[in-house]
């Protein structure tokens, strides 16, 4: 039991992937404009291969350089974990680098140290950043084992523009002993604590490192940097009062946020907005364009997603029916879809309803004026957004929403779409969760009152080719946002069935 207590602290399951199908592609769009992925290797002290990725625009700003944060998986993670990261700060003009630590995911070694030797791991990225011209501000987003390694560093650079903090522990040795009565090890606590000096020496040996030496409460009184942290409320793995005791004494300027979930479960919404924003105001990235364009292209976007085995197509017709249907006003009075030509592909279909679903609102927009802004529409679609900050709340909100189902593909994450691997109907559960289906909404309007029939009656008199009246703007950008998720999720389910199927 003792050898397994060992391999859990320094061996835990490594993650195994193949980064063509669990990473963001080489080239991909998000909220109307393109990023590419790249690639590179760097050595650590140790001599260990660190592998790593680098989002950025395409192609990168000739006059201006970029702010980034480097993205610090956990103990059983890899760079793939970094993926809603990339979602959430790109946008904002906030690049995003990304690495296995030693030990973890691709890169060399054999054992993981809990933030003690991946700190010079990250000491070797930020050099590499550094070396660039394109690079401006540093942050670093840390979980688990990865935020550990994040306060570690942190303590030893200053020059760090800020750190948010998911999920770590405040000693490594409390930790161990508190995970003794969570997995209900009934032994005498005198036992307990020589089985600890033993499992002290046995990793000292292998992994070359003192499991005391992991206190983040000795370097948080002496850290300055600007630090969010955030933990779930529920985590029985490492405890809130972890991130308690590091808040109360670290020494600059802090911030906590606790919030519902587990150590694994995903993060909710309010959290990465809080995250966005507090990255937008440590690092100060080039101002992003207010472009009404691209707020819309979230609803049709779906940048490199490949459309392949494993989708069902004929659902996808229906769906794209059903969106161009919300664009015009010729289905307003009809219950079926209007017709599609099969002949062409999908990602044609898509390109031909996009400029109308475009076009249509910002005419509309045009026509109602500013004075309904804010009045039961969405923040990310109001036509005023006061300041940057609020700007890029706005892009990462609406952006985490259409893309987090599909961002992560590697470790905890996984949990997001589990419902989409279960059976082969999981395409139609999903749809029935997160959209009510236009065909059942247009069948409730069919059935007319009394006064509707009167009404009726009198519109048969007046000319065939009298134009229905607009839909009003809210209507119009719920359908398409639930469109737009029926869409994704349609995509998501080809996109699971090809990973299992390769692996």
């Amino acid at each position: 039991m003792i050898e397994q207590f060992i391999n859990f602290v320094i061996r835990p399951p490594r993650a195994e992937y193949n980064p063509d199908q669990y990473l963001w592609e080489k080239e991909f769009s998000l909220a109307g404009r393109t990023y590419q992925r790249q690639d590179l290797e760097l050595k650590n002290s140790r001599g260990y291969t660190l592998q790593c990725s680098h989002y950025l625009p395409s192609p990168l700003p000739d006059e201006a350089s970029l702010p980034c944060v480097i993205y610090c998986h956990g103990n059983s993670g890899c760079r793939a974990d970094a993926n809603e990261a990339a979602v959430i700060l790109l946008p904002s003009n906030i690049t995003v680098f990304t690495l296995d630590f030693s030990g973890s995911g691709l890169s060399g070694g054999d054992y993981v140290s809990l933030g003690w030797h991946e700190k010079d791991d990250l000491k070797m990225v930020v050099t590499h950043l550094r070396s660039n011209k394109q690079v401006s501000r540093i942050g670093l987003w840390g979980r688990s084992m990865g935020a550990v390694t994040s306060l570690l560093y942190g303590a030893e650079d200053p020059s760090i523009a800020g750190m948010v903090l998911d999920s770590a522990f405040a000693n490594l040795y409390d930790l161990m002993m508190e995970l003794v009565d969570v997995y209900k090890i009934r032994l005498p606590k005198f036992t307990v604590k020589m089985a600890v000096q033993y499992m002290r020496r046995v990793i000292e040996k292998k992994a070359k490192f003192d499991i005391m030496d992991l206190n983040c409460l000795l370097v948080a009184p002496k850290t300055f940097i600007p630090v969010l942290i955030g933990h779930g409320s529920d985590d029985r793995f490492i405890q809130p009062h972890h991130s308690d005791l590091i808040f109360q004494s670290y020494a600059g300027d802090k911030n906590i946020i606790k919030f519902d979930g587990d150590h694994n479960s995903s993060r909710p919404q309010f959290f990465y907005d809080s995250v966005s924003i507090f990255f937008y105001n440590v690092l100060h990235p080039p101002h992003v364009s207010s472009a009404r364009l691209s707020k819309l292209e979230k609803y049709y976007d779906l940048g490199s997603l490949k459309i392949g085995s494993g989708v069902d197509e004929s659902l996808l017709y229906e769906i794209i029916s059903s969106l161009r249907s919300v664009t015009t006003d010729a289905a307003s009075s009809s219950s079926a879809p209007p017709s599609i030509s099969t002949t062409k592909s999908v990602n044609e279909l898509l390109s031909e309803v996009a400029p109308v679903t475009t076009e249509s609102i910002l005419r509309e927009d045009t026509v109602h004026g500013n004075d309904e802004a804010g009045h039961g529409e969405p923040s990310h679609v109001q036509d005023n957004l006061n300041g940057q900050t609020e700007e890029c709340c706005s892009y990462t909100s609406s952006n985490r929403e259409s893309w987090g189902r599909c961002s992560s593909l590697g470790g905890s994450d996984e949990e997001s779409y589990a419902d989409c691997r279960t059976d082969d109907n999981c395409s139609q559960n999903a749809l029935e969760v997160f959209a009510t289906p236009l065909r059942s909404m247009k069948e409730k309007s069919s059935e007319p009152t009394g006064e509707e029939k009167k009404h009726k009656k009198k519109k048969k008199k007046k000319k065939k080719d009298e134009k229905v009246p607009k839909k009003c703007r809210f209507e119009k950008f719920e359908k398409l946002e639930a469109l737009g998720r029926r869409l994704r999720l349609c995509i998501l389910k080809g996109a699971t069935h090809r990973r299992h199927s390769s692996s």
